[in-house]
């Protein structure tokens, strides 16, 4: 059944607030990109079952881009105006964004691209809180929004701010706003700390990493899971689980598989995912495979259902992804409820997740040397996985959520008295 978001607003939500939240990011899955964003709707969903809320989640929309899916076919692919997903609404209003340049310009024109979307829904969900997901530009054309509609905005930092941060141009306008915003949410410590060397008050900031959904990740039989895979029982298993781009280094781990088959003859790394909004590496991958010699012990298995995703982890015996940057990685905790441990690259909010030796391995980004040993002996030691998966089951949604129902609770209210204070004025 669907719900329209006055009737999501007055459903029955026992002791809930009745505060409105639009959630406003340009990366949200859709009918042309079902795997954008998943992280950021698993956290949001969680919140709207305490909070109502609408998802506005405008598409970058330029009048030639037709033409250049011809050469590029997943470039920009169509969304519809509104849907619904999980009984809420979601806008997917257009903004003008002229592919590969004036990107300064696209949190202006995001803006002004969902002003009539949002105009229109104030008229029948009066929210109170603009919650933006990524500091640039949304995080921007949020600020703008909040100021035209008189509301205020967070901002979640998710990752793109640390590069962004060392551009001149993005850094003042990621600072910009951050300013406006009431309330900074930042997915792992070093998100955090970038915000405050842009110029950030620290206390505005709060870190709220994200969490792993136990009913969806929990490990099962090892032998079955292998089974059903069509793998063998004794032969190693690497995965790595995202979006085929550069950023998350797929082709940094086949480079080390010439070398490790020496070691394990029958090694076998799995790979599950598809393109992605960074972009589309997979034919990269599989002639690097191809030209390595490597066509029996690479398997690309394509976008893998949550369902299937944990007997795939389940039947590995490590976890590897040699990412060039990350905010705070959902697919470690994913691997680890399925108890694996995890070998990835010291960079971004990665420290943070895998933070004790007894959870994985950290090796510098690039170095080749560093990762091939960082598997091999990970491949040979012998993991608590109790411990593993223990710790993945403390940092479930639950606790993020709360905390998240809280500080958008205190904010309307804040607000509301301000407002208040204002017309006795």
């Amino acid at each position: 059944m669907r719900h329209t978001p006055w009737e999501v607003k007055n459903r029955d939500k026992g002791n809930d607030s009745d505060l409105g939240v639009v959630v406003f990011t340009s990366l949200f899955p859709h009918p042309g990109q079902p795997n954008a964003g998943l992280f950021i709707r698993e956290r949001m969903f969680r919140v709207g079952k305490h909070l109502p809320l609408v998802v506005i989640a405008p598409v970058p929309w330029f009048p030639l881009q037709g033409i250049l899916r011809r050469w590029r076919p997943h470039f920009r692919p169509d969304a519809p105006y509104q849907e619904y997903q999980q009984d809420f609404e979601i806008y997917h209003p257009r903004f003008f964004s002229v592919p590969g340049f004036l990107k300064f310009l696209d949190g202006f024109f995001m803006a002004l691209g969902s002003l009539l979307t949002l105009w229109q829904l104030k008229q029948r969900f009066d929210f109170q809180i603009i919650d933006a997901h990524f500091a640039y530009p949304d995080g921007y054309a949020a600020s703008l929004l909040g100021k035209w509609f008189r509301v205020p905005v967070t901002i979640t930092l998710r990752g793109t701010e640390a590069r962004l941060s060392c551009r001149f141009l993005y850094r003042f306008l990621m600072r910009k706003a951050m300013i406006r915003a009431v309330k900074i949410f930042s997915v792992s410590d070093s998100l955090k700390r970038v915000a405050v060397t842009v110029g950030i008050q620290e206390g505005k900031i709060l870190v709220v990493g994200n969490g792993v959904d136990l009913d969806k990740f929990c490990r099962v039989d090892r032998l079955e899971a292998r089974r059903s895979l069509g793998i063998p029982e004794d032969i190693p298993i690497l995965v790595s689980v995202g979006g085929l781009c550069e950023r998350k280094g797929f082709h940094r781990v086949i480079e080390c598989l010439p070398d490790l088959r020496k070691i394990y003859p029958d090694i076998r790394f799995l790979i599950a995912g598809g393109a992605s909004a960074e972009g589309d590496w997979t034919g990269r991958l599989k002639q690097q495979v191809s030209e390595s010699g490597l066509e029996e012990h690479v398997r690309f298995l394509g976008i893998v259902s949550p369902d299937r995703l944990k007997i795939l982890l389940s039947a590995a015996d490590l976890f590897v992804l040699a990412t060039r940057n990350e905010g705070w990685a959902n697919v470690f905790l994913e691997a680890m409820a399925c108890g694996l441990p995890v070998v990835t690259t010291n960079v971004g909010g990665n420290a943070e997740v895998v933070c004790n030796t007894e959870l994985g391995k950290l090796v510098p980004f690039n170095d080749q040397q560093a990762l091939r040993s960082a598997i091999d002996n990970a491949l040979k030691s012998n993991w608590n996985q109790q411990k593993i998966i223990d710790y993945a089951y403390k940092n479930s949604w639950d606790q993020r959520v709360a905390v998240l129902v809280e500080e958008f609770t205190k904010i309307a209210a804040q607000s509301e008295q301000a407002k208040r204070y204002g017309s006795l004025r």
